[in-house]
């Protein structure tokens, strides 16, 4: 499992990247129950909070295991934020969303910004 999920059409390189736009990776070891309920959370947190504004990009420990060390995954599954910087992380399923929230550091989109 190594898939790209993007609610934008092309996503932005970390370089030129918009300061609202939200690129985070998800580490997990297979398909266990822990890894796809993390998915599945992060999926519907992204779509109430981020519509339009993040990617996702699962990475499979079991298949790639020499990524672990690129953001120092030391626990599955574990969420981290690329982008906007800082690079943050958060451990665990991610059913608890305002736990989640805060540890990425979601805040609403400005509505006077288009």
């Amino acid at each position: 499992m190594s898939e790209r999920i993007s609610s934008t059409p092309d996503p932005v390189s970390e370089e030129d990247g918009d300061p609202g736009q939200y690129h985070l990776r998800l580490y997990v070891a297979g398909q266990t129950q822990k890894s796809m309920t993390a998915l599945v959370n992060l999926k519907r947190v992204c779509e109430q909070h981020l519509a339009g504004r993040y990617d996702i990009e699962v990475i499979d420990l079991l298949k790639n295991p020499q990524l672990a060390a690129g953001d120092q995954i030391l626990a599955i599954p574990t969420l981290v934020r690329r982008l906007p910087a800082p690079l943050k992380r958060i451990i665990g399923d991610l059913s608890n969303t305002e736990k989640v929230l805060v540890g990425l550091d979601i805040r609403p989109r400005d509505p006077a910004t288009p």
